[in-house]
């Protein structure tokens, strides 16, 4: 009786934690910016610019309001995933935001084939630790208001998550943060490859397809983060 009582009670141990990376992994999965684009009429986005399906590459539809929209959601599928599995299974917060941040990289539903997690990742730290968001949103608008690369602040926010909840005393959280922002880093490896090229375009600079559409703007010329 003793032995069977141990057993449910490991069984139990490894549910949570199994459900907690699933349902994050579900929900990061879900690809927002297909789905508004396809709604709204603009085509496959996978077939625009980059090719990526997050919100800047929305954004060469040159539909604003669903680049928008598209942000917001992915934003709030990774916090909404912390939130629910916070919820449900106290404890198993950050796991849910591993799940969702892979999901929204390597989505099953995509061929593994999805976006850089920027915007998803800033969902998940907000919900995590919101000080720690407050500094990662000030960190990628800041510089995407004044050097415009897309990509160097998408991956100087995801670096900013593990210093600053090493500052706030979250160290529970900065080895998952400090991995998370790894892999963005790796997700835009092309993107640094035109960074040290001195190729990669800045927001607004007629390359990123916002004003003339998607048709002007191919995947060689430029993929931002998404």
């Amino acid at each position: 009786m003793e032995r069977r009582g141990k057993t449910l009670q490991t069984e139990i141990l490894w549910t949570a934690p199994a459900l907690a990376l699933l349902i994050g992994y579900l929900l990061g999965s879900i690809p927002f910016g297909i789905i508004l684009t396809r709604l709204g009429g603009a085509g496959d986005l996978r077939s625009i610019g980059s090719g990526n399906i997050g919100a800047t590459n929305v954004l060469r539809t040159g539909r604003k309001g669903l680049a928008a929209a598209t942000l917001l959601l992915d934003l709030l599928k990774g916090a909404g995933a912390v939130l629910l599995v916070a919820h449900l299974w106290p404890g198993e917060g950050p796991l849910a935001g591993v799940g969702a941040f892979v999901g929204h990289c390597y989505p099953v539903w995509l061929r593994f084939r999805g976006g850089k997690g920027v915007a998803t990742l800033m969902g998940i730290v907000v919900a995590l630790h919101w000080p720690v968001g407050l500094v990662y949103a000030a960190v990628w608008l800041g510089l995407l208001a004044t050097i415009r690369i897309s990509a160097v602040a998408g991956m100087a926010a995801a670096i900013s998550a593990p210093l600053a909840a090493a500052l706030f005393g979250r160290f529970d959280l900065v080895l998952m943060l400090l991995a998370l922002a790894l892999l963005v880093i790796w997700k835009h490896g092309e993107n640094i490859e035109r960074l040290l090229a001195g190729t990669e375009p800045r927001i607004g600079d007629g390359g990123d397809g916002v004003d003339t559409g998607a048709d002007t703007t191919t995947g060689a010329e430029i993929r931002q983060h998404d």
